[in-house]
């Protein structure tokens, strides 16, 4: 640790970063706030992949991919490192196939966030419907309706940008990455007002960001592919190009693969950071911070280890403002008017199937047909988060009928529970169910217990909420679907219903 802090203070001298103060955080874990004036990346332990970062005053907003999950959630920031949920910019997709569950890894791909005009805006494709757009004038909601700028399959990573002429322009890709095109757009950001010229072809170029800086319009992109590749960065005079190109961040001697895809955002103080993601097994796409600063209009970012004029990504680094730290929502009583914004529905929710009225403080949702976990419409699920954690969560299954299933899962590739059924509690692994209590409970407290260092995660149930028996064995999670894996709630099957009294779901590493 004492060579980790040597090698940060020689660094932080290279590119002459100011100390600042120390301030203890509220909670300390093994990534992101330290709780001494550090912080450890990632510094979101969470599947926010292709995460977009802008700053407006002294706030930051954060847009990801959610792809097939419900909402795009909108999360701010005081101090660059510690994150809230504040919105979700939609509720539904009101497009065929998304009230079966038949668009597992569609969705909204990598968005962009602007602001522009005491406006902010929110970009995305989906891959097989369009290119949406939506606004808002507060980041907390409401948003306006989607909005489909052009209705075409196969266009992914748009990322607007308003010139200081009065001039809107669109960057994009093409799906399977590349090339990277340009649009002319309405002021109002809501019309394509060309088909688009290509500027640049490049291996796996994707991600496209817009920076306009000292004159230079910059194209910061991710270019290798996903797991394998570096950030990219191209400049012009001309919106149009030609483009000079720079790689400014690859893993190089780290063991941060393909470090890329994100946003290079200033402070009011005028220093600059970069945030980008790393692909993880399990937990998906999480999000790291880096220091950047700028040479001959370049930037450079992370730190150039050996010297060939590329950044590396940095382990632990000095936090930019001082703060207290805190995670994203987790945990949820179900004793509001709405469910905390953590929570995603795969795919549609069916609103007239669930409830958090119907019992007071309990969440309640009513079976549909399926087939399986899988396939079932009223799944709502949150991101796994940090490197272990516990969920636990009481139901009351009284209701439950004849050919009906509803517990806790875990879903990624696979699709895990544990739960109740008419004939007992129950596990189901991918479609597989088994029961293994002959008796089905009126209540039953359901827990998992999540361990990523290991990836071996352990359903529990207990009669009376002290005394926890395994549920079947081990097992471990993938993402899937461009997804980390996730925790969550479900209910489905012929007739009857689920209700769930508290969702606490505390990170413990």
């Amino acid at each position: 640790m004492k060579q980790i802090f040597m090698m940060m203070a020689l660094a932080l001298m290279a590119i002459g970063m100011q100390a600042k103060e120390v301030l203890q955080t509220a909670q300390t874990l093994a990534w992101g706030d330290q709780g001494n004036g550090t912080y450890k990346n990632p510094v979101l332990n969470a599947d926010y992949s292709d995460p977009d970062v802008i700053r407006v005053g002294k706030k930051y907003y954060m847009v990801a991919s959610d792809f097939h999950f419900i909402g795009m959630q909108v999360l701010e920031s005081d101090d660059m490192v510690n994150w809230q949920i504040i919105s979700q910019i939609y509720n539904r997709f009101d497009l065929p196939g998304w009230d079966e569950n038949s668009h597992y890894a569609g969705g909204s791909w990598a968005p962009s966030i602007r602001w522009h005009n005491g406006r902010f805006y929110v970009y995305f494709c989906t891959p097989e419907e369009g290119l949406f757009m939506s606004s808002a004038e507060d980041p907390r909601g409401p948003w306006t309706p989607l909005h489909c700028l052009k209705s075409v399959p196969k266009w992914e990573d748009p990322c607007p940008l308003f010139d200081d002429d009065g001039q809107a322009y669109l960057g994009r890709s093409q799906h399977g990455a590349g090339p990277i095109i340009v649009h002319k757009m309405s002021a109002d950001g809501k019309t394509l007002l060309d088909d688009g010229v290509t500027v640049y072809t490049g291996p796996v170029a994707e991600g496209t960001k817009w920076l306009k800086c000292n004159g230079w319009y910059y194209l910061i992109i991710p270019e290798g592919g996903v797991g394998t590749g570096w950030q990219t960065v191209l400049r012009s005079k001309n919106i149009y190009g030609p483009y000079e190109k720079r790689v400014v961040l690859e893993q190089g001697s780290t063991s941060v693969n393909g470090p890329h895809q994100g946003a290079l955002v200033d402070t009011p103080e005028g220093e600059w950071w970069f945030y980008h993601f790393q692909e993880t097994p399990a937990l998906g796409r999480v999000v790291h911070l880096q220091p950047a600063r700028w040479q001959n209009d370049w930037p450079l970012i992370g730190v150039d280890i050996d010297g060939n004029g590329i950044g590396e990504p940095v382990a632990v680094w000095q936090k930019p403002y001082t703060s207290v730290g805190f995670l994203p929502q987790t945990s949820d009583n179900f004793d509001c008017k709405s469910l905390g914004l953590q929570w995603q529905w795969c795919h549609n929710p069916a609103n007239d199937y669930w409830s958090l009225t119907e019992r007071k403080g309990w969440l309640t949702i009513h079976a549909l047909p399926s087939p399986d976990l899988k396939n079932a419409r009223n799944m709502l699920t949150q991101k796994s988060m940090g490197y272990r954690g516990e969920a636990t969560t009481l139901m009351d299954g009284s209701d439950i009928q004849a050919d009906t299933y509803a517990g806790l899962l875990c879903m990624g590739r696979d699709y895990r529970g544990i739960g109740v059924c008419a004939d007992g509690i129950y596990l189901e692994d991918n479609g597989q169910r088994e029961v293994i209590v002959r008796k089905k409970p009126s209540k039953v407290y359901l827990r998992v217990s999540l361990n990523v260092v290991t990836n071996q995660h352990q359903f529990y149930y207990s009669l009376d909420g002290k005394h926890y028996e395994p549920a079947g064995s081990p097992f471990s999670m993938r993402a899937g679907n461009w997804k980390g894996f996730r925790i969550g709630l479900y209910c489905y099957g012929n007739n009857g219903k689920a209700q769930f009294d508290d969702f606490d779901y505390h990170i413990t590493q």
